[in-house]
């Protein structure tokens, strides 16, 4: 087993019994759509990338476990809000949280979510306790402006690029992140191996929204987990639509134009015609270039850890993994 995979193991062992305990909660309606949502599955990504930043340093994971789970509830709140907000029908290959119960009901049990996230964040009393809860907090609050950015440039039509990039590093970069540098808190870590840590993260966390938007127009349904093509029905101004209004002909810039403006289409019509302009204009090729570059710095941060190789290797077999992944 790769030290993802045995790391993984390890927390969905513990993550399992967590749920088992949230569920005797009551009412059960209010965390019943919890438990729902954290038993969706996932590639827990972020608890895993804490718990590996730990082992870089300390051996004793259960010590960095309040943490992991606190990231992977915080996390799977902001897949509910996100969800009512995009109107997702699906998560996972799943039906989304207010699909399943109600929005009401997601609404509320996101929030139940973040609130116990904050117990798991708050067992910590080590001299680094303050540290740990102030870089949760801004993470948490960064969070929520990102969500924000991103539901202004719903109606905004100048969107750049430098705006969405900072829109994505605060709604998504920023949680990879703190996951990574959180882990090295809590292990005591040198102050410039944390931050190095932060910096990776950050950029690997903009490689992979931007392949997330790559797959959205250009994955499969049955890998992804979500409906394909939901960005451009939703007219979300992602790197790939930012840049193809950018770079559009006359003829390109008027067909979508019309496509952005439509409110009566057909689903499958609007999504052949808006990616056939993308394939047109190179958009694959240009944002897989994006994706490398921020890939490239990422890597450098980890060349520049104060780390034996053997004990970060693995973390730069993930960050790869990620940059190829189909879902």
């Amino acid at each position: 087993m790769t030290q993802f995979e045995t790391i993984f193991d390890f927390f969905s062992r513990n993550l399992t019994g967590e749920i088992e305990q949230i569920g005797k909660r009551v009412p059960k309606n209010l965390y019943e759509p919890v438990i729902y949502s954290l038993n969706m599955g996932g590639k827990r990504i972020r608890p895993v990338l804490l718990l590996m930043a730990y082992k870089m340093f300390k051996s004793d994971l259960e010590k960095a476990l309040p943490a992991a789970c606190a990231i992977e509830l915080f996390h799977n709140f902001t897949l509910l809000h996100d969800d009512i907000m995009d109107d997702a029908g699906l998560r996972r290959n799943l039906e989304t949280v207010h699909v399943k119960y109600s929005n009401n009901a997601a609404i509320l049990s996101g929030d139940a979510m973040s609130i116990l996230s904050y117990e798991y964040i708050t067992k910590y009393n080590s001299d680094n306790r303050k540290e740990i809860i102030d870089l949760y907090t801004l993470t948490a609050l960064r969070i929520c402006e990102g969500q924000q950015f991103d539901m202004d440039y719903e109606t905004k039509n100048d969107v750049t690029v430098d705006e969405y990039i900072n829109m994505i590093g605060l709604k998504t970069a920023i949680l990879l992140a703190a996951s990574l540098k959180l882990g090295a808190i809590i292990a005591d870590a040198p102050e410039k191996d944390a931050e190095l840590l932060y910096e990776m993260g950050y950029n690997l966390g903009l490689a992979f929204q931007l392949q997330d938007d790559l797959l959205d127009t250009f994955g499969e349904q049955d890998t992804f987990g979500k409906n394909i093509g939901g960005d451009i029905v939703s007219n979300k101004k992602t790197f790939l639509l930012i840049n193809a209004l950018k770079l559009a002909n006359t003829h390109q810039l008027s067909e979508l134009k019309k496509w952005l403006q439509e409110i009566n289409f057909d689903r499958d019509e609007k999504i052949e015609h808006v990616k056939k302009i993308f394939i047109d204009l190179g958009i694959f090729e240009i944002t897989r270039k994006k994706i490398d570059s921020f890939f490239q710095v990422a890597q450098n941060c980890w060349d520049q850890l104060n780390v034996d190789v053997v004990r970060k290797e693995g973390l730069l077999i993930v960050a790869k993994t990620l940059m190829d992944r189909q879902n």
